[in-house]
């Protein structure tokens, strides 16, 4: 298949969709398909793959863009609107991550010619409103949200790809007529290879500046929603406070402040950007992986920390598919709440052989979430909606 991939902001690594993007375009790519991507592109190097449109500046909101490096491509003009027929009328099959302006001219210019156009589930308007005043509390905006998304795209396709069933759900209770597929952004092949390794008893040995210490880690953007600075309130409640070193995998617009709020903990938290190994590498040495974000349509993060074999303590938020990956109870947490964080802390540090006995567990747990299986679905989805698209006309 000739496969265009439409997505505003493709070249960055702090951005989960992304990411998603640039794994299924590598591992389609392998399977001997062609893959191109339609996008503002901001990268230096000449790609053949890319259909480059310009950025589009947002008034008033571009240093908050700017600061989660997400950028809105243009869709208006005449270069881009020759760019992105061009890219359309190569394709067999179009695909869509987002909601936005670029994704619906692309998905319109379809249906002039009659191209055959899925679209993607990954943003949940929640990760837009908490930024702005806290207005993800308010359920009616998320609503309206939604229904913005489905009138710009969402209802006029027939095949939609959501990364969890937990966003299935969600968008089928806001409306979504499509046919929702749930398929995993997918672990790659290196976590689950570290995984095996490291519950056969081959874990990278703690670097100098971790032994004796309890290494808890989290992996994500440094925004409000996925709750870093619960994991920092947590520890003065823990009865390990003075052992345990946190460690934030990841950048974003609350580096400064979780700076700051780090201070006053015992042992200062590590903030880090990390490449592939690097991550697995850290996964390998650490004791506990704490995911406390509100909100979520999958948290790829956690999984490829399961993988690696670390036992998770996750917060059971309604807003989160993340609570999918706890095994039970014991893995969970209040949302919002630092200190029953710090009591299922202390529970899995407490218990030492329990824990390891469900490294293996919860390693095991995530070989279902494979890339390889999840391109094999995302696949099937894509033929299916080309023989639905041809049956249609």
């Amino acid at each position: 298949m000739k496969i265009l991939f439409v997505i505003d902001t493709y070249y960055t690594n702090n951005n989960g969709t992304s990411i998603s993007a640039q794994r299924y375009a590598s591992e389609l790519r392998k399977r001997g398909h062609e893959v191109r991507i339609l996008t503002a592109n901001h990268s230096a190097e000449a790609d053949e793959n890319i259909y480059s449109v310009h950025f589009l500046r947002i008034p008033f909101f571009q240093p908050l863009l700017n600061k989660h490096n997400f950028y809105f491509a243009q869709f208006r003009g005449r270069y881009t609107t020759h760019t992105i027929h061009a890219a359309v009328d190569w394709a067999d099959v179009v695909h869509c991550f987002l909601p936005f302006a670029l994704e619906k001219r692309a998905q319109r210019y379809c249906e002039k010619i009659g191209k055959t156009c899925t679209a993607a589930a990954h943003l949940q308007p929640e990760s837009i409103t908490a930024n702005i005043f806290g207005l993800h509390k308010v359920g009616w905006i998320t609503h309206l949200f939604y229904l913005w998304f489905r009138k710009i795209i969402y209802d006029r396709v027939q095949h939609v790809h959501c990364p969890s069933q937990f966003m299935a759900n969600e968008v089928k209770s806001h409306g979504f007529k499509a046919k929702l597929h749930p398929i995993s952004n997918g672990i790659q092949e290196p976590f689950i290879e570290a995984g095996k390794r490291n519950i056969a008893g081959h874990r990278t040995e703690k670097y100098e500046e971790y032994k004796g210490k309890f290494l808890l880690l989290m992996v994500g953007r440094l925004t409000r929603e996925k709750g870093q600075e619960l994991i920092m309130r947590a520890v003065p409640y823990s009865k390990y406070a003075d052992r345990i070193q946190l460690v934030f995998a990841g950048h974003g617009p609350m580096q400064t402040r979780y700076e700051k709020v780090g201070e006053t903990l015992p042992i200062k938290p590590k903030f880090l950007y990390l490449k592939r190994d690097e991550l697995i590498d850290l996964f390998s040495q650490a004791d506990l992986y704490v995911h406390a974000a509100d909100m979520e349509s999958e948290a790829i993060s956690c999984i490829e920390a399961i993988a690696t074999g670390l036992v998770p303590v996750i917060a059971n938020s309604s807003h989160s598919a993340t609570t999918q990956f706890a095994l039970d109870e014991r893995s969970l947490f209040k949302a919002g709440d630092a200190q029953d964080l710090a009591r299922a802390i202390d529970y899995w540090l407490d218990n030492t052989e329990e824990r390891l006995r469900m490294e293996k567990v919860y390693q095991e747990s995530a070989l279902k979430y494979s890339i390889d299986n999840s391109i094999t679905q995302f696949e099937s989805m894509l033929f299916e909606a080309i023989k639905d698209h041809e049956q249609s006309k």
